[in-house]
């Protein structure tokens, strides 16, 4: 069982940290740096002292911090991928951020059936066309209908990937809610090498926004794809009413599953959902958030995902000098993103490389 801890304490204070002068905090956050490229990984103390930097220009130095890790550890390639809701809507989870789920009447999600494998694959050729090297199929529900790969949707499933294979060059990924071990294994033979399934907040946090599954069954599937031999795309939404303690005790859990790629979504609530009225996340608090994911996973592929158009704004480019480095490109599962010329501009701008980013040792 992954270990985390919601202790809401304070972290011990640090001089730097206090202090108002920011060549002090720039030579102690140097120092973090130096640390984390020759292979220390902050503890949670540590990772907690990060979060008591406040102020624009002192998360700004953060940010610098974590691009500097970022540069040294993953490079300049920017990991682009892209998904299709593949079925939405009528979701039997209570997840609270969510539009497509059953037990919130008042959203305006669209509703619809497993889509056929050629509406998929020409979807998946769009994305490819648009600069996306991985093409994510993501399905509502907790889990794949029936248990047996001879299922009538999970084995139409088994046959898009399979054509997206053998007619595109991009990596097809599922998101299709819990698997048993002998699913991820089918998937896996089927060409399947990463597997979207977000922890989405600490394990503490994690009954406030969903009661129909638990943590512990998100971290179960994701034991069964690492044991499958498929990656981890696992990462959480910020914004939700969490506390710094919850986003170092996500981050900490990920590194310890050694997930893979972690997609960092911002709330953008939705209409009809029990998250709807909560405030919009402040474009710095995101920034410090990526920041300190960073700090605290190296080597992982940071994904900027859900909510990120919404949320930062014009600030959107600073995410990709705070330790991103791989972004979800085109339209997200119930709303629209910004175009692919868009994002390929904002890297090109930024002297970053759009493509596959290797995924860490």
């Amino acid at each position: 069982m992954v270990q985390t801890s919601s202790s809401t304490s304070p972290a011990k204070a640090n001089p730097a940290i206090d202090s108002n002068n920011l060549a002090v905090l720039q030579d102690w956050l140097e120092q973090q740096v130096e640390q984390i490229i020759a292979g220390h990984r902050l503890n949670r103390p540590e990772a907690l002292q990060l979060t008591q930097i406040t102020g624009q220009d002192n998360i700004l130095l953060l940010c610098q911090a974590a691009n500097q890790v970022r540069q040294a550890c993953c490079g300049n390639m920017v990991d682009l991928c892209s998904i299709v809701n593949i079925k939405s809507g009528n979701c039997s989870e209570n997840c609270g951020f969510c539009s497509q789920s059953a037990h919130h009447p008042g959203n305006n999600s669209p509703v619809y059936g497993l889509k056929s494998p050629e509406e998929i694959l020409a979807q998946a050729k769009a994305a490819e066309a648009a600069g996306a090297r991985r093409f994510c199929l993501v399905s509502q529900g907790r889990g794949i209908k029936h248990n047996s790969p001879q299922s009538t949707e999970f084995g139409q499933i088994l046959e898009t990937v399979r054509r997206i294979q053998a007619e595109t060059s991009i990596k097809p990924c599922c998101a299709l809610g819990e698997l048993t071990l002998e699913q991820a294994q089918t998937l896996a033979e089927a060409g399947v090498t990463r597997y979207n399934h977000n922890l989405e907040s600490s394990e503490a946090f994690y009954s406030t926004i969903v009661t129909t599954h638990t943590w512990q069954d998100r971290v179960d599937t994701i034991k069964n794809l690492k044991a499958a031999g498929i990656q981890a795309c696992t990462g959480g939404i910020i914004g939700m009413g969490e506390t710094w303690d919850d986003r170092v005790d996500l981050a900490l859990a990920l590194r310890e599953l050694e997930v893979e790629s972690v997609p960092i979504n911002l709330l953008d609530p939705r209409q009809g959902t029990p998250l709807s009225a909560q405030p919009k996340l402040d474009p710095y608090e995101a920034l410090k958030a990526i920041a300190i994911f960073r700090l605290i996973l190296p080597e992982q592929i940071l994904r900027y995902a859900g909510g990120r158009e919404a949320v930062m704004g014009e600030l959107q480019s600073l995410g990709l000098q705070s330790g991103i480095n791989a972004m979800l490109i085109g339209h997200y599962l119930t709303t629209l993103g910004q175009s692919p010329d868009q994002d390929q501009n904002m890297l090109m701008d930024l002297g970053l490389e759009g493509g596959e980013a290797p995924s860490p040792a």
